[in-house]
């Protein structure tokens, strides 16, 4: 198994709320760093567990998405917690 490339192109399915209130969002980003950044810091934390994300045909779930985050190879800064 490679390592992953943050640097790919990737797509972010958000998904629509429990309640089915809020529409499914769809996103593109220049990198996978930017994408999961977005993810786990800007999206409200119900709507991370049923997203995906798609990076070189390669899907992770929610969980995948977290676990790309906290990875020690993760490129970006986090956000500080607190």
């Amino acid at each position: 198994m490679s390592a992953f490339d943050y640097r790919a192109p990737a797509e972010l399915y958000a998904s629509a709320s429990k309640t089915g209130k809020r529409p499914m969002r769809y996103t593109r980003f220049n990198s996978a760093a930017e994408a999961i950044k977005y993810a786990v810091e800007e999206l409200p934390p119900e709507l991370l567990i049923g997203s995906t994300l798609e990076v070189n045909e390669e899907r992770f779930d929610g969980f995948g998405i977290r676990a790309l985050y906290e990875s020690a190879s993760y490129p970006l800064r986090r956000r500080k917690s607190g």
